[in-house]
């Protein structure tokens, strides 16, 4: 049988890359793991950032209205609750 090979889980991914950049910022290692360990954390990132790249794509598949993408933007605001500003709209109607 041939599978696909699984892709990283990207909590995973960024829990390791966490963890390296405090090994790093230590500033305790050796010369060459500390290249080791900048080179994996450049793999990581890629990683992330292809996965973070699918995940967008997908919402916009999911947000298309009527044949038409439709952004809608995303505020996190101070308590990092997040609104839509279709959110706002549709308080504003209540």
């Amino acid at each position: 049988m041939n599978r696909k090979p699984r892709q990283p889980d990207f909590e995973k991914s960024l829990q390791e890359l966490e963890q390296l950049v405090e090994r790093l910022e230590n500033g305790d290692l050796p010369l060459e793991e500390s290249l080791r360990t900048f080179e994996r954390g450049v793999a990581l990132t890629r990683e992330c950032q292809s996965a973070l790249q699918s995940a967008q794509a997908r919402v916009e598949i999911l947000l298309k209205r009527d044949g038409r993408p439709e952004a809608v933007a995303f505020d996190a605001g101070p308590d990092g609750a997040g609104s839509t500003d279709e959110d706002e709209v549709e308080g504003d109607e209540a």
